[in-house]
């Protein structure tokens, strides 16, 4: 037995062409972004501080890496030409 997709309609439409045929209402879809949005789940003060903070220390250090070889690479290429 075959299992239907879940965004297939009883209609044999997908959800995506149901919502096509109807157009775009802006009403629904600041309620749609709402609902959504009151489904996240946002970091507490003290873990959005220490999550940057983080960030920041790995970029800094991944471009001192990136800095300090090409650095090398560009005194090895002096050495050698």
């Amino acid at each position: 037995m075959v299992k239907k997709d879940a965004a297939i309609e009883s209609k044999g439409k997908p959800a995506d062409a149901q919502v096509a045929e109807q157009g775009f209402s802006v009403g629904a879809f600041l309620q749609g972004t709402k609902e959504e949005l009151g489904k996240v789940v946002w970091p507490s003060r003290q873990q959005l501080i220490s999550e940057s903070a983080a960030v920041i220390l790995m970029v800094s250090l991944s471009a001192t890496l990136i800095y300090l070889v090409d650095r090398l690479f560009g005194w090895v290429s002096g050495q050698v030409f």
